[in-house]
């Protein structure tokens, strides 16, 4: 009868050659990438907040290291909590999402508006939905289309899209079909949605709501570049 019992020492030769195994480039990652996660690493616990930020979406995307939203979690706070902005925007998405952590939209909101206020343009149009759609904050239209617009004025597709969406219905500021056909038009530049929705628009217009609407969108578009040359200016 032969023995079912596993030959030690090939177990143990097995076990040595996993050992010697890189195991961070077998999981699919260039060195280049681990380099870039060992220096990240290294500002990071020396307490730079950008290096901080930039080591937990290393950790979140699993970019020479193995992904761990938890960590991602735990180095997006300790930038957030030094004041840089993307980490509490990321941290907000996190509380958002509940990766690496609960979900909370409560915090979600915290970290959104901490950012926003910074004049992050992701975070402001993330606190727009938020009030929007009322989670983790009283449902207010009025402050939706507010936080839509500060992002919009920085040229952010998302926000100047559902900033279209609000004039078009009526929601949180008047009903203005001009006003929702230049925000679709500009959101449509870059942005399949709007451009779908600014057809759908057109066709309820008539001849001479769809000239006006062109016209408001070049004025819209060279308020959007001032504001934005104003804000590179430090204006």
């Amino acid at each position: 009868m032969t023995s079912r019992l596993p030959k030690l020492w090939l177990i143990a030769f097995i076990l040595g050659l996993l050992a010697l195994m890189p195991t961070q480039v077998d999981a699919g990652m260039t060195a280049e990438e681990v380099k870039q996660f060992e220096k990240f690493k290294a500002k990071a616990e020396q307490g730079d907040a950008v290096a901080q930020c930039n080591l937990g979406i290393l950790y979140e995307r699993g970019e020479g290291v193995l992904k761990d939203s938890v960590q991602a979690v735990l180095w997006f706070r300790k930038a957030a909590e030094q004041g840089d902005a993307q980490a509490q925007y990321n941290l907000g998405v996190c509380y958002y999402n509940g990766k690496g952590v609960l979900k909370d939209y409560v915090q979600a909101v915290s970290w959104f508006r901490k950012a926003a206020e910074q004049g992050d343009a992701q975070a402001q149009y993330n606190l727009g939905v938020c009030y929007y759609n009322g989670e983790g904050v009283l449902k207010d239209s009025v402050q939706a289309v507010s936080w839509y617009r500060k992002a919009a004025d920085q040229g952010y597709a998302q926000a100047q899209f559902n900033l279209g969406v609000c004039y078009e219905k009526g929601e949180g500021v008047l009903k203005d079909e001009i006003e929702a056909y230049a925000y679709y038009n500009l959101a449509g530049i870059t942005d399949e949605v709007g451009r779908k929705s600014l057809a759908i628009l057109e066709k309820k217009m008539s001849p001479e709501a769809r000239l006006r609407g062109q016209q408001r969108s070049k004025e819209l578009q060279k308020e959007i570049e001032a504001k934005i040359k104003a804000k590179k200016a430090g204006k």
